[in-house]
């Protein structure tokens, strides 16, 4: 009997335990927390989307800016498309917003190809407006670097009420807050952006845990 004891503790010290610690760790250790929310009530997109596609609202979203120049985006946006977008696609609620300026529809549609040359593209959603409608609409993101000729390198997630998430412990600022990830960084898409929606997705789940959880005791008490 000691024997068969001794042998489930080595088994649980070789293998098991090991696993585990893996899977804590590989989580990332932000996992464990709620992704601070930078700048509150974000416009929605909507109201720049002629078309009215989709909403922030009840959606986890990454927002990129393609600008003038869709070509010089490309390698970041495959690179956004193999580490984040394919990670998330089946997950509910989530999207990649792609916003352009009007009379840039060849260029996207040669990026639009070549994405779908390597995914699934239903929860890609490209958006045309004007100039003056993307800079308005960046501007209530509250970040302190402006576009340059309506693009940047950075993609900002935003979470489903609206709410520009992201990182105000981060070690590769100046001042700890991190608004938006840089596509052209593998790194910072699979150690950074990714480890995040991870996080707000799990902030959610936990929520709605906690919500199903105080309806039960409710039931129980009779409220």
């Amino acid at each position: 009997m000691k024997f068969f004891t001794k042998k489930r503790i080595v088994l649980f010290l070789l293998f098991i335990f090991p696993l585990i610690l893996f899977l804590i760790l590989s989580t990332g250790t932000n996992n464990f927390t709620k992704l601070p929310v930078l700048t509150k009530n974000v416009a929605d997109i909507s109201e720049i989307d002629s078309k009215n596609q989709t909403s922030f609202k009840g959606h986890i979203s990454i927002v990129s800016f393609l600008g003038n120049n869709t070509e010089n985006m490309r390698p970041g946006i495959l690179a956004l498309n193999e580490k984040i977008y394919k990670t998330f696609l089946d997950y509910k609620q989530f999207q990649i917003i792609a916003i352009y300026p009007k009379g840039s529809d060849a260029a996207v549609d040669r990026l639009k190809e070549k994405l779908s040359d390597f995914t699934d593209m239903q929860n890609w959603i490209f958006v045309e407006s004007s100039e003056g409608e993307i800079e308005g609409f960046y501007d209530t993101m509250s970040i302190n670097e402006p576009l340059v000729d309506l693009t940047t390198n950075n993609v900002f997630l935003i979470d489903r009420e609206g709410n520009l998430r992201g990182r105000t412990n981060d070690d590769d600022t100046s001042d700890g807050k991190l608004y938006g990830y840089n596509i052209n960084s593998v790194s910072v898409l699979n150690s950074k952006l990714k480890d995040d929606v991870k996080v707000l997705y799990y902030e959610y789940y936990a929520a709605f845990k906690d919500k199903n959880k105080n309806k039960a005791n409710r039931k129980e008490v009779g409220l």
